[in-house]
């Protein structure tokens, strides 16, 4: 009896060796999520200068316009006497608002400071004049807007606030999103030809599909939702997080490990999820933190209907 009561007493070896291995892991989470907060950092801070160059280079010297928030702020400022970057940041209000009920408050945080920041840059940091060639104007100034957009994308922002609402409006109306997008720049386009005049128009088309075609390259073509089959031995762990620290629902699959060399068939959990694609950064870092060998395959969703996809996360 006294032998059994013995053996399970933990043993000072045994704490350390534990104590050793939490501050271990502590350390690896620590570091990887500073690297992705860096990563993210240069990410929005090169998009924020790229879409500022653009804008200041070729679309506002020559009074040109693109689509969503910041085609509307284009629109204003060519109309009225008011500076740009206040618009920029008056116009994309409502739809942080609609990003903190929707998204969250990390999300929301994260893509008004990168408003601000393009807001900022474009007021105080002045670029050359780079061509007043309209046709190098629509093209350029798109490509640099939207590799600036796409960057930021990647960064796990925006700065353009039209994607957050369409993501609303397409919950509630039951459409899709890139079709809620193009009736918002229908809608502007339609305006600016009754406003100014239908050239203008016509080359803020040519500017927003500079700009739509070039944020696809840099995001490498990711869609708005992916989704996600993750293997791990580490699978509850993985689980627990998907559902408490990212706030989406998942599907658990029982399946089997094929043979291996050395080792035979078992049985493990299969787990399927499907994120934004502004999560995809934050979800891969979580999983590093628990198991950096876990197996991950992506794919493209075209859209999603239910679930726990659109509720707002805790933070």
């Amino acid at each position: 009896m006294w032998h059994r009561f013995l053996r399970a007493l933990p043993t000072p070896g045994a704490e350390r060796d534990a104590s050793s291995y939490a501050r271990a892991k502590r350390l690896s989470a620590a570091r990887i999520m500073l690297g992705r907060t860096l990563k993210d950092t240069l990410f929005i801070g090169f998009g924020v200068f790229s879409a500022a160059f653009g804008l200041e280079g070729f679309l506002l010297p020559n009074g040109f316009l693109d689509g969503g928030a910041t085609g509307i702020a284009l629109l204003v400022a060519r109309l009225t006497t008011l500076p740009f970057p206040l618009l920029l940041v008056i116009i994309n209000l409502p739809f942080l608002v609609i990003a903190l009920k929707l998204a969250g408050r990390t999300f929301a945080l994260r893509a008004t400071g990168s408003i601000m920041a393009l807001a900022l840059v474009t007021s105080v940091v002045h670029f050359p004049d780079m061509t007043h060639d309209r046709l190098l104007v629509s093209v350029f100034g798109g490509f640099f807007l939207g590799a600036g957009i796409g960057l930021a994308v990647r960064g796990g922002s925006v700065l353009d606030g039209s994607e957050v609402l369409a993501l609303a409006l397409g919950r509630k109306v039951g459409i899709s999103i890139g079709d809620v997008i193009m009736v918002m720049n229908v809608a502007i386009f339609g305006v600016a030809a009754w406003l100014i005049d239908l050239e203008t128009a016509m080359y803020a088309m040519i500017t927003y599909l500079a700009a739509s075609k070039t944020l696809d390259l840099v995001v490498e073509g990711i869609e708005e939702y992916t989704g996600i089959t993750i293997i791990s031995p580490h699978h509850a762990e993985i689980r627990h997080m998907i559902a408490n620290v990212m706030g989406r629902g998942l599907t658990v699959y029982s399946g089997k490990r094929g043979f291996t060399k050395g080792a035979g068939a078992h049985e493990v959990d299969i787990l399927y999820c499907v994120l934004t694609r502004l999560e995809l950064g934050r979800f891969l870092a979580e999983v590093d933190k628990i198991d950096p060998n876990a197996f991950i395959t992506m794919s493209p969703v075209k859209d999603v209907r239910g679930g726990i996809m659109l509720k707002r996360r805790a933070h």
